[in-house]
């Protein structure tokens, strides 16, 4: 969008920061000052703006030959014939725009350049050269008092140093009535740019200790009411306007004071005055422009003081130099993405930890709409970056600075999004008594002299610690998780690179999974099969040190050779030795071979594997889960005759499908993954876990009637075991002689709700939440995924999409997409009931889920597989190829497919 040119005030007014002013508002386009052209001007006289008395005469006299230079530079003498080679007037100059030429008329104004008179055919057509010379007979008299007016109205706020919102209403209203906002933003301009002065500006007024109005009633015992009133009001004003002129961030003691009588999630800011000022100056496009290049010029002066002088640990109120300008709600706009954003985020994503965390505790106090507003901001800029850029393997998105930056400070929003939501700190399962054993052997680092890293478990992000809050105690956000995730960022991230700078941890590069936010779950579940295939590599090269060193014929793999009708016993007895003997093996790569047949297991194999575990394991029949014909869900049968090592294989069975990248046709709550990843079930779980239940607590809390006298129930509650035989259990010692109030029924539902998700399983959970561990202990899982995504992770999508299938298929043997028998077969399939469908996706690549991100993720091959034939179709589930031959008709295709998918069951050598 086109912006006007500078207001042009009436008479001589200007030495340098008539080119400041230039700067602030000039420009054909918003935003396009350079910050060069501002370093020029303030390094050239940083003290422009703050002049004796004693100096006057001389800055009068040096503002009208700068301002002479710049018309001339600018307009030019008038007279056609002109030699000067720095006047517009000469035949060979080339036009500048009004940024150049104020630095130019600053230029020539230090080297005394030759400065030309005005041509007497000027004077009547340029106004505004007429009113910089102040020896100009022509001007009329009511320019003349137009000017002493504006100059008048500039020399009241030249010393306004910070601002309030009264001071701006004040200048506002003054500009208002001479039409001439220049005065105003030369302000903004001083105040916006200056880290002194916006750390001081908009402070909340502080209310007077009993001790202060104690010293003021001794100071003053002679005077009335009226007077004491108005001496405190002095001594406020005092208090504020002192620091402003005499100190800067972090040299005074006044901004510790104020900080330490600050709750943690406040500021000295006045925030609702910030806001106020912002709707009533947006408004005005040149006003506009002020706030926009003050920005680029305090942010890189913001970094330097953050990065080199550590001003917040001296001063804590420089914070409120970010919260003044996160409430620009213009920051997302176009004008800002391309230099003052960037440079802005880059100072913000300098902030130390603490100061990180105050922010968060402060804007989850804001409004779901405020959070989105910041959350776009940054999202905005991240996708402006992805998107102007070429992003690959060679020019890597986490070397833009800009990005990187611009992520760092999203992860404040996402924490305050996450304080500010509904949070349950205190349901927390309790960690395992017993540490998960270590291997006996000695790993790759100790065997080389070096000692393990990350030993104690994943990381924990710094800022989580910080806040003591993690995401999972978070039920529901001010805005849903989904929000924060870039969608182009994912598309352009290399992960292969990304992980190895997660890895690596070095302060040079910057690993996006250190943001898990801002990653869907394709993208992480990538960076998840990176570790689990380099720890696999590093127990192998584990295992040939070993055999070296002594001498040992190790395996390398975790294999595992099971019966099919004998599968679960096989399984979970070799398992069991492995757990007991030696841990670690269990984060071999798996290797499953099934006795009697000829499959070479390359990742199919696994599958099935996992698949016929899983049915066993869930079997009603077995008695180890319960399984609810309403949900369609399984949960933990309380009272199973089976010991705790067979949920503690379970768990195992668990972990060893995700370190494999396996998906299971497992169907338990969501209070499950809740579980895994540290929270207790509450009142709130239940709703999925068991619906009928839930709604009868929610009855009772809803009741108007009397509790005990109509319901008579107590804290005593039965249930039926799997046999079908009732069961009492006290919520309460003597919960049977304890009746359900209206008091007391919130507890009764909250202890009612925690013996079922929690304490009724409590043994059957532990042990299989140990089982998971003792695969995925070491493994990034819980830093990067929240619940709802460890399930999509375990059991796969759910939308089954064959469009999108059909869209990613890759086809090879002579077949293309054109091919008749391709067109047939996808007519064929589309036309498949739901259970057929899913027949065909785990005849052709071993699971019937689909894989996180969807079908469209799957790289599904069709080839050729001879000329037409009786032979039924075959697959290589490890490699998602489906052998095809060319039938020669739609109806023989389609008989042929069905007979393959239904009676599949084996593996063989083709």
């Amino acid at each position: 969008m086109k912006r006007s040119g500078v207001t042009r005030a009436q008479g001589v007014s200007r030495f340098t920061d008539v080119c400041v002013e230039r700067l602030i508002t000039s420009g054909p386009e918003r935003g396009q000052t350079s910050s060069a052209c501002w370093r020029s001007l303030y390094c050239s006289h940083p003290n422009s703006t703050f002049f004796f008395p004693s100096e006057r005469r001389k800055r009068a006299a040096a503002k009208h030959l700068i301002e002479r230079y710049y018309h001339q530079l600018t307009e030019g003498c008038g007279n056609e014939c002109c030699s000067n080679s720095w006047c517009a007037s000469s035949v060979g100059f080339t036009r500048m725009d009004n940024n150049a030429a104020a630095v130019k008329a600053l230029e020539l104004y230090k080297v005394n350049a030759k400065l030309c008179d005005p041509h007497p055919s000027k004077k009547g057509t340029a106004s505004t050269y007429l009113e910089s010379s102040t020896h100009s007979n022509s001007a009329s008299s009511d320019q003349q008092v137009n000017h002493k007016e504006a100059l008048t109205l500039r020399e009241n706020f030249k010393d306004v140093s910070y601002l309030t919102e009264e001071k701006v209403y004040e200048i506002l209203g003054m500009c208002g009535e001479k039409e001439d906002y220049s005065p105003l933003i030369r302000v903004i301009g001083r105040v916006f740019s200056s880290a002194e002065g916006l750390v001081q500006s908009f402070r909340r007024s502080k209310p007077h200790t009993k001790e202060e109005l104690k010293s003021l009633q001794g100071k003053d015992e002679d005077k009335d009411e009226d007077e004491k009133e108005a001496a405190a009001c002095s001594a406020t004003a005092m208090e504020e306007d002192s620091p402003s002129s005499s100190t800067r961030p972090g040299e005074g003691s006044s901004g510790d004071n104020d900080v330490q009588k600050l709750a943690p999630d406040e500021v000295s800011v006045d925030i609702d005055a910030v806001r106020r000022v912002y709707e009533r100056l947006l408004s005005n496009e040149k006003i506009e422009a002020a706030f926009l290049n003050a920005l680029v010029y305090l942010s890189p002066n913001v970094e330097c003081d953050l990065t080199y002088h550590n001003v917040y640990s001296r001063d804590p109120n420089y914070l409120n130099l970010f919260v003044i300008v996160m409430e620009n709600s213009n920051l997302h706009s176009p004008e800002y993405l391309e230099i003052a954003l960037p440079q802005f985020c880059k100072a913000m994503s300098k902030l130390p930890l603490a100061a990180q965390a105050k922010l968060a505790r402060l804007w989850s106090h804001y409004s779901a709409e405020q959070i989105r507003r910041m959350m776009e901001t940054f999202q905005q800029l991240i996708t402006y970056k992805v998107i102007s850029n070429e992003f690959n393997s060679r020019n890597l998105v986490n070397d833009d600075d800009a990005v990187v930056a611009s992520t760092k400070c999203l992860k404040i929003v996402y924490y305050a999004n996450v304080l500010g939501g509904d949070l349950d700190v205190e349901h927390n399962e309790e960690e395992d008594e017993e540490p998960i054993p270590e291997s006996s052997e000695l790993t790759l680092q100790e065997l080389l002299g070096e000692e393990r890293r990350n030993k104690k478990g994943p990381r924990v992000d710094p800022l989580e610690t910080e806040l003591g809050v993690r995401t999972n105690d978070c039920r529901r956000p001010l805005i849903p998780f989904e929000e924060f995730i870039n969608e182009p960022l994912n598309e352009v991230l290399e992960m292969d690179k990304d992980y190895t700078f997660f890895k690596v941890e070095t302060e040079n590069k910057f690993s996006f999974m250190t943001c898990p936010f801002i990653l869907n779950a394709v993208t992480k579940n990538l960076g998840l099969y990176y570790d689990n295939r380099i720890r696999m590599y590093s127990e192998r090269r584990i295992t040939v040190l070993y055999s070296l060193v002594q001498g040992q014929q190790l395996n390398p793999y975790l294999r595992l050779k099971v019966r099919r009708d004998h599968i679960i016993d096989d399984a979970l007895v070799r398992l069991e030795m492995i757990a007991m003997e030696n841990p670690a093996d269990l984060k071999k790569q798996l290797y499953v071979e099934f006795e009697g047949e000829q499959g070479v297991d390359e990742g199919g194999v696994s599958k099935e594997f996992f698949q016929l575990v899983v049915e066993e394991i869930f079997n009603p029949d077995i008695g180890m889960f319960t399984y609810d014909e309403y949900t369609k869900l399984f949960w933990f049968n309380p009272s199973s005759f089976e010991n705790e090592g067979q949920y503690t294989l379970i768990g195992i069975v668990l972990g060893l499908a995700i370190y494999n990248n396996c998906i299971l046709d497992v169907h338990f709550p969501m209070v499950v993954y809740r579980k895994l990843m540290g929270k207790k079930g509450t009142f709130r779980d239940l709703a999925d876990a068991n619906p009928v239940l839930n709604q009868s607590l929610k009855e009772l809390l809803e009741y108007e009637g009397s509790v005990e006298e109509d319901m008579m129930i107590t804290f005593q509650i039965s249930h039926n075991d799997l046999f079908g035989n009732p069961l009492m259990y006290d919520l309460r010692e003597n919960g049977d002689k304890i009746p359900v109030t209206n008091d007391n029924r919130r507890e009764f539902v909250a202890q009612y709700s925690d013996y079922i998700l929690n304490k009724s399983v409590e043994k059957q959970f532990k042990a299989f939440r140990r089982g998971f561990h003792m695969v995925t202990n070491e493994s990034p899982l819980k830093y990067l995924f929240r619940p709802e995504e460890i399930e999509l992770l375990i059991c796969g999508s759910r939308n089954l999409d064959f469009l999108a299938l059909e869209e990613t298929t890759e086809y090879d043997g002579g077949y293309n997409r054109d091919s008749r028998i391709i067109k047939d077969f996808w007519e064929t399939l589309h036309s498949f009931g739901e259970e057929q469908k899913r027949l065909f996706l785990q005849f052709t690549t071993g699971t019937d889920r689909a894989p996180v991100g969807g079908l469209g993720k799957l790289k599904m091959i069709i080839a050729k597989n001879g000329p037409d034939t009786d032979r039924l179709p075959t697959s290589h589930t490890c490699f998602n190829v489906l052998l095809l031959p060319e039938y020669s008709s739609k109806d023989k295709l389609r008989e042929r497919l069905l007979k393959a998918i239904t009676y599949a069951k084996g593996f063989g050598m083709l």
